[in-house]
């Protein structure tokens, strides 16, 4: 999908590759697209004069495949890892640095999140509400995630059914740290996602 003439994935791997602790980038894509990842992922990094190797894999059935498939090609010397979402195209670099920098300072896993704004209601089967969580305590998260690899990998072989890699660790019994995160991190999923995208990205 296009942003500003540039598909997301060109978006989000500028943002990527603009963080100086990325050494090495895994791109997982649909194998139909693969070509064309491929061929973005070069444009990119000539322009940005990255040197960072940039590799691309095909995808599996579900997220947690996709990732898996991702965590198999790292190069051995990869301690930590981010697993970022495309459609979160313009996540300042910032973000990644915040992130990075947490896991180096000793925890084992890490994702940015924001403070919730609205009320939030827990609902039972029929659409009852059970339950009305206090918001203060509540965070949106976003991406990247990052993980001491060693952690993430054995997450990954007790399961990998989740909505995001943090569940997976959550389950190991790790604590995951929050740090913050941004409004531009928003996930681009429908229309009105993508127009907020765009005024985002006039105006910086």
């Amino acid at each position: 999908m296009p942003l500003a003439g540039v598909p997301l994935l060109g978006h989000a791997l500028r943002g990527v590759l603009s963080c100086p602790a990325v050494s090495e980038v895994v791109v997982v894509a649909p194998v139909a697209h693969r070509g064309d990842a491929e061929t973005l992922a070069e444009g990119v990094c000539r322009e940005l004069g990255s040197a960072a190797p940039v590799t691309v894999v095909p995808g599996g059935a579900e997220r947690g495949d996709s990732v898996a498939a991702g965590l198999a090609v790292l190069g051995d010397d990869v301690e930590v890892v981010l697993v970022h979402d495309a459609a979160r195209c313009l996540t300042p670099v910032a973000v990644f640095d915040r992130v990075v920098a947490a896991v180096r300072a000793g925890a084992v896993a890490v994702v940015p999140g924001t403070a919730v704004v609205d009320t939030i209601k827990q609902v039972d089967a029929q659409g009852f509400v059970v339950g009305t969580p206090e918001r203060s305590a509540l965070r949106a998260v976003q991406t990247p995630q990052g993980f001491r690899r060693e952690v993430l990998e054995r997450a990954h072989a007790v399961s990998s059914d989740a909505t995001d890699d943090a569940g997976l660790v959550e389950r190991l019994g790790e604590r995951v740290l929050v740090v913050d995160g941004d409004a531009r991190a928003l996930k681009v999923t429908t229309p009105a996602d993508l127009d907020a995208a765009a005024r985002l990205l006039a105006a910086t």
